[in-house]
């Protein structure tokens, strides 16, 4: 087992207006286009997704918890947990390649807690990660997240 934890600490404290799931733009054509969209008041968002290279497959397999939770409240536990190459119980041996990781990304707020498991398979030569990048909204559209929808 080779796990490694990190701390969110940039998200500490922040507060946000949506929390959603979405399509990855960083992949065409493949069933594993998944995105999570952390969105802010004042126009910034964090983005987590898997930067498609070529030969590996990278997918939320469960959220477990309400995404509804981390919106409107401060977030008070924000972190990653990765573990290379532990069993992939539950997932179909069909989709596994030589190479997995299993990220978990787990969030909090006063009104409960989400945990978003993502599952990575490749040939071991391709990264399985999942990674975020703070993106503003001039940014998204750059990015291939399209642009915010205004509201009112």
């Amino acid at each position: 087992m080779n796990m490694e934890i990190r701390i969110l600490s940039e998200m500490l404290g922040k507060t946000f207006v949506s929390v959603r799931r979405l399509p990855n733009p960083s992949i065409s054509n493949c069933r594993d286009r998944d995105a999570l969209k952390f969105e802010e008041a004042n126009g910034g968002h964090f983005i987590f997704y898997h930067d498609q290279d070529c030969c590996e497959s990278v997918w939320i397999e469960d959220i477990c918890g309400d995404l509804e939770d981390l919106v409107g409240a401060p977030i008070t536990t924000a972190e990653c947990v990765s573990d290379y190459n532990a069993e992939p119980n539950g997932i179909d041996r069909d989709r596994i390649d030589d190479h997995y990781t299993w990220t978990f990304y787990r969030f909090g707020t006063m009104k409960g807690s989400v945990t978003v498991r993502w599952f990575g398979t490749s040939n071991g030569y391709y990264s399985e990660d999942v990674g975020y990048r703070y993106v503003t909204d001039s940014m998204m559209k750059f990015f291939g997240f399209g642009q915010r929808k205004s509201r009112g």
